[in-house]
């Protein structure tokens, strides 16, 4: 068993996601030498070709940004003294829990298995247009905007010709996963082809290089591919901004009706209410809210199957988990894995030495990372070897503790740099949301 490794708890990144423009420099964060393969991957990209149903066997070879364990099929966890065994009945072809604070990856299964992402894509989608636009902005509907929603969507109800608001329309994505809203917003925002671009170059930015979209609102599509480290990345990413921290944790809102003529010949719009379709938010028969949850994404399609990446905040913990196509087909089972995995994460913390890191958007790194390519992507280290040591046990060296981008507080103070060191006043938001929730 190995020696457990002392990291030092990094502090809170306090900023949201507008101020993610400006030019921070950080510390070179260490990440271990990527394999040949990967590399090919990174410049390959956009270009994946997985079949239309994943198989049920990983692949050998898998990314190894993050760590080097992360690349190995199967089930990575580094248990130390009086830590908790892991869930024994997870069937989830892919899952990863990781530190929302630290980056820190707590354990992982085929953490960089590239699957269909369904709605869980959506998290993407909102990371890289809420900056856009502001939320009271209004747009009326036109019936282009609607046009090539996949048939069997979720949808919110978006009418043509009616008038919406840009809180409107993010409630209806997050709560409903209504893929006719999210095709409003692409529209807004030059179209679909034009998102779409804007998603890849965002999933880029954040190295989640398992990533391919082809349609920002996760509907099946040939080509179409994430993993549970690139939507764990994408969820770390949203969750900075404060907007995308409302959303996610609402359980239920009240979205625009039709507009209607009364029999005086009175226009009149009225409401109706929707709820968040995140069970672990809201309970489901059989199935209670997860304590502390406060989003962030569910999803299910013919062809990912379920998925789902969920936040939690206990004793001061922030824990982040996805999982992916549970293979078991009973009700509800991805969240019961979710929630068996964030027990687990939160009795295992301090316990577990780290088998890798998520890693920080590569505007946060202005360095040059060891076993990074010529381009300083993590890329391949040439000979195609790769170390066994997970990135994360490399911190201590480097000064940083594996920080990279820690998630936002509310109050939007700008954090300060020393040393390549952030310096915050922490506060953490993820409390306030519950109390203000129940």
């Amino acid at each position: 068993m190995p020696a457990m490794k002392k990291t030092a708890k990094p502090s809170l990144l306090v900023t949201s996601a507008t101020l993610l423009s400006f030019s921070l420099a950080l510390t070179a964060t260490a990440t271990a030498p990527a394999t040949a393969a990967a590399a090919a991957f990174a410049a390959d990209k956009p270009k994946p070709s997985p079949s239309a149903t994943p198989s049920a066997t990983p692949p050998a070879d898998m990314s190894s940004v993050g760590g080097a364990l992360l690349a190995q099929p199967g089930t990575q966890a580094n248990l130390g003294t009086g830590a908790p065994v892991l869930p024994k009945d997870l069937s989830a072809r892919s899952w990863i829990v990781a530190d929302a604070e630290s980056g820190d990856v707590l354990a992982s299964h085929n953490a960089h298995w590239r699957l269909p992402p369904a709605s869980t894509l959506k998290m993407l989608f909102a990371d890289t247009l809420l900056p856009k636009f502001p939320k009271k902005q209004k747009h009326k509907v036109a019936p282009s905007d609607l046009a090539g929603i996949g048939s069997g969507s979720s949808m919110v109800g978006v009418k043509e010709d009616e008038t919406y608001t840009v809180h409107d329309l993010w409630l209806g994505v997050f709560l409903r996963s209504g893929n006719d809203a999210v095709h409003v917003l692409s529209a807004m925002n030059g179209g679909v082809d034009q998102t779409v671009k804007d998603m890849n170059a965002r999933a880029e930015e954040l190295q989640a290089l398992d990533t391919n979209v082809v349609s920002p609102d996760g509907y099946d599509e040939k080509r179409q591919v994430s993993s549970a480290y690139d939507l764990t990345l994408f969820a770390r990413s949203g969750l900075q901004n404060e907007d995308f921290r409302e959303y996610c944790s609402t359980v239920r809102a009240k979205f625009p009706g039709e507009t209607k003529k009364n029999k005086k010949g009175k226009t009149t719009r009225g409401t109706f209410e929707i709820q968040n379709t995140n069970r672990l938010l809201t309970g489901d028969y059989g199935l209670d809210a997860y304590q502390g949850i406060a989003g962030v994404k569910n999803g299910n399609t013919t062809n990912a199957g379920a998925t789902f990446t969920g936040v939690a905040e206990r004793d001061g913990r922030v824990l982040l988990v996805t999982v992916m196509n549970p293979e078991k087909q009973e009700h509800d089972q991805v969240y019961k894995e979710t929630a068996e995995l964030l027990d687990w994460g939160f009795k295992a913390s301090g316990k577990v030495s780290p088998v890798g890191e998520l890693v920080p958007p590569k505007s946060a790194d202005t360095g040059a990372q060891p076993g990074a390519n010529a381009s300083g992507e993590a890329g391949g280290s040439g000979d195609g070897a790769a170390s066994s040591k997970p990135v994360a046990a490399s911190s201590e060296q480097g000064g940083s503790g594996g920080v990279g981008i820690a998630l936002a507080i509310t109050g939007g103070v700008l954090a300060l740099l020393a040393a390549g060191v952030f310096l915050i006043n922490r506060r953490w938001p993820l409390p306030e949301l519950m109390r203000r929730r129940r």
